[in-house]
């Protein structure tokens, strides 16, 4: 009688055995799917990022450039915000994708970029357009 049992034994704890064997599949499988999925989001997002970045630096270099320095108070601060901006955005945190404060800084820096557009009296457009790749002024 003991061997019929056994059988039986081994058909119940089978959809056991399998159900343990499926989670540890489907738990390796979903690791090496989020590892992959979140590369690439950070990729994208850090190009994006960085575009955006870089936008900003030209824009802002471009301006320093065009700006002649004299004795003009206005002409002396906005000068002064340019040179803030430009090193901000030199001294950014991109070799620590992990920092908890890029996004601060980030948001600080699009702030800085908002103030200089109101200084220079300009209305820029601030939506990125990633089909082109650049930024609308």
């Amino acid at each position: 009688m003991e061997s019929a049992d056994d059988l039986f034994e081994g058909i119940v704890m089978c959809e056991e055995r399998y159900h343990g064997e499926g989670y540890e599949e489907g738990f390796a499988e979903g690791n090496h799917v989020g590892e992959t999925e979140g590369k690439q989001y950070g990729a994208l997002y850090g190009a994006r990022a960085g575009s955006e970045l870089g936008c900003y630096l030209g824009f802002a270099s471009t301006w320093r450039l065009l700006l002649s320095p004299n004795t003009d108070e206005k002409q002396s601060k906005k000068i002064k915000t340019l040179d803030s901006l430009i090193k901000m955005i030199q001294s950014f945190p991109t070799d620590d994708p992990t920092n908890d404060k890029l996004q601060d800084e980030l948001s600080r820096i699009r702030g800085k970029v908002k103030q200089l557009c109101s200084m220079l009296n300009i209305q820029p457009d601030f939506r990125m357009n990633y089909d082109n790749s650049g930024l609308s002024f």
